[in-house]
């Protein structure tokens, strides 16, 4: 019965989220989206609660009535699930928004000018966190690097992703299902459905414009799109993935994915889909 955890994280989100986004708004804890609207933010820390109040009761049915609510692959996963949106929380609450560094690249200058940005703090917690729940696994050295690079590389795409509403959300859902489909399971779907249950009802309000998923959510979500990868796809198949994010990251880190869309007519259709 390890399925039932997206549909109770579903419902969770349903109470947890509409509440989390009115709670940052009264607070005051909004940030300006690419239009210049005022939106809740970080609606990933929301998100991340409501995985987490889905959690508590299946975990405690599963200990103690034995009722295997939950795959057991998860104890593996979580520390990074958390960690990389802890760290993504952090980049929002302390970091410098869009007047600081952004990318790779604009971490590395900002180090090479001594100064340690949150970006940069994030990127060596996320590679910690990563080469921790991947070692373990019995795998050869150069593929133990590959599937660590991987799975930081997928976090920090859809951190790429996230520059228009839903935008991230989308792509991992359209990621879900090609994984279900092509390997005929719902194995993504039982390993974390606790947190993508939250991530589709969050959607509704990126889509509307009324919150924003900030580095906590964006990070989350590549985590999720990372884990499913490792856990779903053989080890060629990894190699695959691996060098589809590489470039993906690469062209990110280079052009604009935006411009890139909107120049391609069914992908801007698909990434304007049911936005306000």
């Amino acid at each position: 019965m390890t399925w039932i955890g997206f549909p109770v994280a579903i419902a969770v989100a349903l109470v947890v989220v509409p509440a989390g986004v009115r709670g940052l708004r009264e607070d005051g804890l909004t940030r300006e989206n690419y239009r210049g609207a005022p939106l809740a933010f970080p609606l990933g820390a929301v998100l991340a609660t409501a995985s987490l109040a889905a959690l508590a009761p299946l975990a405690f049915l599963d200990d103690r009535a034995g009722l295997h609510l939950l795959d057991p692959g998860l104890r593996r996963w979580m520390p990074y699930l958390i960690g990389v949106a802890f760290l993504g929380f952090l980049d929002d609450a302390l970091g410098e928004g869009a007047a600081g560094p952004r990318g790779w690249r604009g971490h590395a200058r900002a180090l090479r000018d001594g100064r340690l940005s949150t970006g940069a703090i994030k990127a060596v917690g996320a590679l910690a966190l990563a080469a921790y729940v991947v070692s373990g696994r019995g795998l050869e050295s150069w593929r133990y690097l590959g599937d660590v690079a991987l799975l930081i590389l997928a976090t920090n795409l859809f951190n790429l992703l996230d520059l228009r509403p839903a935008r991230a959300e989308k792509g991992l859902a359209l990621l879900g299902a090609g994984l279900c489909l092509g390997a005929w399971t719902l194995a993504p779907l039982e390993l974390l459905g606790i947190f993508a249950g939250p991530v589709l009802v969050g959607a509704w309000f990126t889509l509307r414009e009324r919150a924003m998923l900030g580095d906590t959510g964006s990070n989350l979500l590549g985590a999720i799109a990372g884990v499913w990868l490792l856990t779903t796809l053989s080890g060629n198949g990894r190699l695959l993935a691996l060098a589809a994010v590489l470039a993906l990251t690469v062209y990110g880190e280079l052009r604009s994915i935006s411009r890139a869309i909107e120049s391609v007519p069914p992908l801007r259709w698909l990434d304007s889909l049911g936005r306000a």
